[in-house]
């Protein structure tokens, strides 16, 4: 085993490889950026070198300095997490042209995977199924319309070097194809510093089902069974489950195969995940991508398998094998996830960064919160908005679903709004406790309207002021009420007005706007605008493009009128509140 191992992340994910080090009795060496100096992954570490600003191009993804702490460090290995570097090729090529050891697969498979086009075509020479699509990467409306209208719409636009949903638009008619294509191109070039894409038929309503392999550097390969990631929105998980329900031992059994016949050909090696879209015939499926890299998900899997998946990496990685074979795996139970963003639901899914005033996880058996974040922890615009992931377990899909309610009920968070709500609803729904949804499921089919806005310690906007949630005892019972409007102390009630620390929530410093202006829902940096003063819109027409926490946000008219002033250019800062542009009456 190692002696020392450079976790090259941050947040929940970098937690848990530290952990995974420390039970192995491994020295755990985290790095993190300016605007991450105090955070847990920090602390919890044995050693932690600082990389530099927030920007992830100057930290997370500066191959050269995360080289240079290594060397200072003197590690043995460097383990990527997810996100970040961790199916960078060049990067996984450099850590060992350094002599040192990639917790991952070799470069040239991660090379191959990432570029979806060559995943294509490795798992077609395999014999697996893959979605009809292009060969080759376009940046050309008119390519990607004749492709559209040969195939049928939807079609989906698709970064060629990117997963987790950015960069992938689904364009519905031809006219909407260039501006998507573009998009597409923008999402991809920021997140993933590459902005090729391609074109796939898009299936209307699938299952997202995938394969966790593992393979050995003695050429073994097992499966762990799938998991179920259809319950999504903008084409990114919000809950996964393992096993996948109602998955025939028949289709899981041809789709592990699928995915070991995709890592031999390769020649992979280490933790990686095959994706494949199951159409709703629940028989069909298509190899969708690889992940080579560990996924967030991958806690439901080691629930049901007894498996620890980060210490298999690292195992694998140090040449000691992993002591199972596929007779060994066994699923036992039932086992779901639900990752906790720092999102409005209310509000499609808007990214909400700011100030957390409370968390405490929900305890009890059989149920784990994996986080990067505690009371007092700012959730930086600058990255991905997950806040942590809350894994149950029990012995049935009933039970676990009844588990997640308990254990979302006990979680506290407070202070930003999240997707706790979302994912109390989910746990209700009728159509995913029948284990009837689909990828489409959340944003077509769903009746999201019942999720209220979340309101932060700024309090929420009503005609009597700000609104503030209070414990109570009425008769010597607890009771917890919404008091709206300023009040006063004392059991007279004449004293000064309360005041509570603000939490600093995606409200604080809101700029008050007129009814003619049309404001930033968040915080963000402007990507576009799509209009210009003088141009005439009607309320729902585009006006500018804002990317918060890793996406890309539309805005769009509030109202009908004439642009008569816009407020910022690309790449500038806004805050929540700040006036993007003025639409004045026609």
């Amino acid at each position: 085993m190692f002696d020392a191992v450079l976790v090259a992340n941050r947040g929940e994910i970098a937690i848990r490889v530290i952990r995974a080090c420390q039970e192995l009795g491994v020295r755990a060496v985290a790095v993190y950026s300016d605007i991450d100096r105090d955070a847990p992954h920090v602390r919890l570490a044995d050693e932690a070198y600082l990389l530099g600003p927030a920007s992830p191009a100057a930290s997370y993804l500066n191959i050269d300095r995360i080289l240079e702490v290594a060397a200072e460090a003197g590690v043995d290995a460097i383990h990527p997490g997810y996100g970040f570097l961790s199916e960078n090729a060049d990067f996984a090529a450099a850590v060992t042209q350094a002599g040192l050891t990639f917790v991952g697969p070799p470069a040239e498979a991660i090379r191959r995977m990432g570029d979806k086009l060559s995943a294509r075509e490795v798992a077609l020479n395999a014999g697996v199924p893959v979605v009809p699509g292009t060969l080759e990467p376009t940046s050309d409306p008119a390519v990607a319309i004749e492709f559209g209208d040969e195939h049928g719409y939807p079609v989906a636009v698709k970064a060629m070097f990117g997963g987790g949903g950015r960069g992938m638009k689904v364009v519905h008619n031809a006219p909407q194809m260039k501006e998507a294509l573009a998009a597409a191109e923008r999402e991809a070039q920021a997140a993933f510093g590459r902005a090729e894409c391609y074109l796939e038929r898009y299936l209307e309503r699938p299952r997202h089902v995938e394969i966790q392999v593992l393979g050995d550097l003695d050429g073994t390969m097992v499966h762990l069974g799938e998991r179920d990631c259809s319950l999504q929105r903008r084409h990114q998980k919000l809950v996964e489950e393992a096993p996948a329900p109602g998955v025939t031992p028949s289709v899981r059994d041809a789709m592990g195969t699928a995915a070991i016949k995709v890592a031999i050909e390769m020649g992979y090696t280490n933790a990686g995940t095959c994706e494949f879209l199951l159409d709703a015939d629940g028989q069909t499926f298509y190899f969708l991508e690889m992940n080579t890299r560990l996924q967030v998900e991958h806690p439901v899997t080691e629930l049901v398998t007894g498996i620890d998946l980060a210490q298999a990496q690292l195992r694998i990685a140090a040449g000691d094998g992993m002591g199972i074979a596929q007779e060994d795996v066994r699923l036992t139970g039932h086992a779901i996830e639900a990752r906790i963003n720092a999102e409005e639901p209310a509000a499609n899914f808007m990214p909400t960064p700011g100030l957390i005033d409370e968390l405490r996880a929900p305890l009890g058996p059989w149920v784990r919160f994996d986080t990067g974040a505690e009371s007092g922890y700012e959730v930086p615009r600058d990255y991905d908005s997950m806040i942590g992931k809350l894994i149950v377990w029990a012995e049935t899909r009933d039970g676990a679903r009844a588990r997640m309610r308990r254990a979302l009920d006990e979680l506290v968070l407070t202070g930003i709004p999240t997707t706790v709500p979302f994912h109390r609803l989910a746990m209700e729904n009728e159509q995913f406790a029948a284990a009837e949804h689909a990828t489409i499921s959340v944003e077509n089919e769903w009746d999201l309207s019942g999720l209220e806005p979340q309101t932060t310690g700024d309090g929420e906007a009503t005609e009597t002021g700000p609104a503030r949630d209070l414990t109570v005892e009425v008769g010597g019972r607890r009771l917890e009420v919404r008091v709206f409007g300023e009040f006063g102390g004392g059991s007279g009630g004449g004293g000064a007005p309360v005041r509570r620390r603000p939490r600093g929530g995606s409200s604080s410093g809101a700029v008050k706007a007129a009814t003619e202006d049309l404001v930033a829902p968040m915080q963000g940096t402007v990507v576009t605008y799509a209009v210009a003063e003088g141009d005439t819109v009607i309320a729902g027409d585009l006006v500018v493009v804002l990317e918060a926490m890793k996406m890309e946000n539309t805005i769009t008219a509030h109202r009908d009128g004439v642009i008569s002033q816009v407020g910022f250019g690309a790449g500038d800062a806004v805050q929540s509140g700040a006036v993007l542009a003025r639409i004045d009456d026609a």
